[in-house]
């Protein structure tokens, strides 16, 4: 009866241990589907954090050469398309890399420019020589005359002719030997198209645009279906479509320029050893300010353009300054002014005000407590 007994607790031992061992081997089984998930993570790697720029389309129709923080794949009806975040660049950052090396070409400094010592007497009336802008968009020279009470007045020191068929031709420049274009501006795009409609040239669909932000990029729809051409663009300066012009290196790229216009463009590309033609689309002229009948009715006359000063000059040879101060945004802008004999009071960019309206208000600040 012993045995039996024995006999009878091993098999009810043995039945319970079953399951367990069983169950063990579920779970096992359960669980080595994650194991195999793992190439699912990997592959999500590849598209959040991809090494270089993206080829798939952004849904705005226009692609970048700006490093990718963050992408992610969305349902929009039956297709996908990724949506891409650019980080914008960081204004100090100003270096052109080198192929795949760690050293770097620094741009040379801008050169120094000092501003006179003439006693700052009151700001009441301000010229300032560019077209008046609409009064509904919200405008920092609207905001510094209601902060101090000013009187604003717009004028046009310059004016913008494009050049005809006849005189273009006279450049002997063939548009359509060119596979890109570098667009640094709106009026680049319109005197670009005028002159291949007036030349009765067909614009190729194969064309690559660069454009040096992405306000011109976007006014290309203007001419041409963007969403269906290569569009590039940067944030401000020629230096941000590196990456991209160098891996496009073996097209031939045509510049449409004024008569008067920055040489960083040229000296950029033939750091990079790229081949380009520069063409003269448009001119700069001296507008006529017969309308000024003095600019002694001003006290601070604001320029922008080393063309405005010269304009300056020519519509007022015999002025004499006085009292009138005069404001130039940029280094090319100030330099003309002391070439012309004018003296610069108020100068812009500087470490202090990266604005001309930011100088502007230091200045006033300053010359209105007295």
């Amino acid at each position: 009866m012993a045995a039996k007994k024995v006999v009878k607790k091993a098999k009810k031992t043995a039945s319970k241990a079953a399951p367990k061992k069983s169950g063990k081997k579920v779970k096992k089984a359960i669980a080595s589907p994650k194991k195999k998930a793992a190439p699912k993570k990997a592959q999500k790697k590849s598209i959040t954090k991809p090494k270089k720029t993206i080829k798939p389309t952004v849904k705005e129709g226009l692609k970048s050469t700006k490093p990718v923080a963050e992408v992610k794949a969305k349902k929009s009806g039956k297709k996908d398309f990724l949506e891409v975040h650019i980080v914008s660049p960081k204004p100090e950052e100003k270096r052109i890399r080198k192929s795949n090396k760690k050293n770097f070409i620094a741009l040379p400094p801008p050169p120094k420019i000092e501003v006179s010592n003439h006693p700052k007497t009151k700001v009441k009336n301000i010229l300032i020589s560019q077209p008046k802008p609409i009064e509904t968009e919200r405008n920092p020279y609207f905001d510094l005359a209601k902060k101090f009470g000013l009187n604003l007045t717009f004028r046009q020191f310059i004016k913008v002719e494009g050049l005809n068929a006849q005189e273009f031709r006279t450049q002997r420049i063939d548009i359509l030997a060119h596979g890109a274009v570098i667009m640094t501006s709106k009026l680049a795009v319109d005197h670009y198209f005028r002159i291949c409609n007036e030349m009765r040239i067909t614009v190729p669909e194969e064309m690559k645009y660069f454009c040096i932000n992405e306000q011109t990029a976007y006014y290309l729809q203007k001419y041409i279906q963007y969403r269906k051409r290569k569009i590039f663009f940067g944030h401000g300066t020629i230096i941000d479509l590196v990456d991209v012009i160098k891996k496009n290196k073996t097209e031939k790229f045509l510049i449409p320029v004024s008569d008067v216009h920055k040489e960083q463009i040229v000296d950029f590309l033939d750091e990079l050893k790229i081949t380009y033609t520069k063409g003269t689309f448009y001119k700069t002229v001296c507008a006529d300010l017969s309308d000024i009948k003095s600019l002694n009715e001003y006290d601070v006359v604001v320029f922008f353009t080393p063309m405005g000063i010269k304009s300056l000059k020519q519509n007022f040879p015999n002025l004499k300054q006085n009292n009138v101060r005069i404001a130039a945004f940029g280094y090319a802008t100030a330099q003309n002014v002391k070439q012309l004999g004018f003296r610069l009071d108020i100068f812009a960019p500087n470490p202090q005000n990266p604005s001309m309206s930011g100088a502007l208000d230091a200045y006033i600040k300053e010359s209105n407590k007295r």
